[in-house]
């Protein structure tokens, strides 16, 4: 049985002050780091062994698989760090407490921006320092593929590329994945595993910190799934 964990980092400092973070690198809280060592802890009591581990380019994921693995027994050798993986970007929204600017913009709007499928929020200015174009860390990018801003579903048209061409060869040669990223990219990943529809796709929830264990076959049908604490586990919405 291949195993395949989904892992969103444990909460951010933005995550804490109700902030649209995106692709800023919000650093973790003590409760982060706290979340990703018992997700490392849930882990190692399942006696799971990786080989490999994916990550976004983001503090708040990296520090997470990080603080995860020093609670493993064995070390996960083969680490990639992709920028497909990152959070969806929130365009002018990034930065900007959520509650105030439901207060500017009307709380139906901002649920429109963060919750519909396919409507992403205003653009960041391209000459905004903080526009990941102007970050040395994605110096290496080619620039057109920088989102100004996403929706939902260009998250997806990033990330589940990705996942299908570096992730699954390897859970084909039956070899176990942990991938610590982040709410967006995560659902978008879980939106092509569990086949959720995009009307469903809006309702869907994944904690901070807390792992999603799947069990696939040789063939990648999902024969099981579950949150590993089971007390923060929410709705998943399996199109069987």
């Amino acid at each position: 049985m291949i195993k395949l964990i989904l892992l969103r980092h444990g909460q951010s400092q933005w995550n804490l002050e109700n902030r649209f973070t995106g692709w800023c690198d919000a650093d973790l809280t003590e409760q982060g780091v706290s979340e990703a060592k018992k997700a490392g802890h849930l882990i190692k009591k399942k006696n799971i062994i990786f080989n490999f581990a994916f990550t976004s380019f983001q503090m708040r994921a990296i520090k997470t698989l990080s603080n995860l693995m020093e609670e493993l027994d064995k070390p996960i050798k083969n680490i990639t760090k992709a920028w497909q993986l990152n959070e969806r970007h929130y365009g002018a929204l990034q930065g900007l407490n959520k509650a105030e600017m439901a207060k500017k913009h009307g709380e139906k709007q901002i649920m429109i921006w963060r919750r519909s499928y396919d409507t992403p929020p205003p653009p960041l200015d391209n000459k905004d320092p903080n526009h990941p174009k102007n970050m040395e860390i994605y110096s290496s990018i080619n620039p057109n593929n920088i989102p100004d801003t996403e929706s939902l579903k260009d998250t997806f048209d990033r990330s589940v590329p990705y996942f299908k061409s570096y992730v699954e060869p390897i859970l084909k040669s039956e070899q176990n994945i942990l991938i610590a990223a982040h709410g967006n990219s995560l659902r978008a990943i879980c939106k092509y595993l569990f086949k959720i529809s995009d009307e469903m796709i809006v309702k869907l929830e994944i904690p901070t910190g807390n792992p999603i264990e799947i069990d696939l076959d040789k063939s990648l049908k999902i024969l099981n799934y579950s949150y590993m604490d089971s007390k923060r586990a929410k709705e998943i919405y399996f199109n069987r």
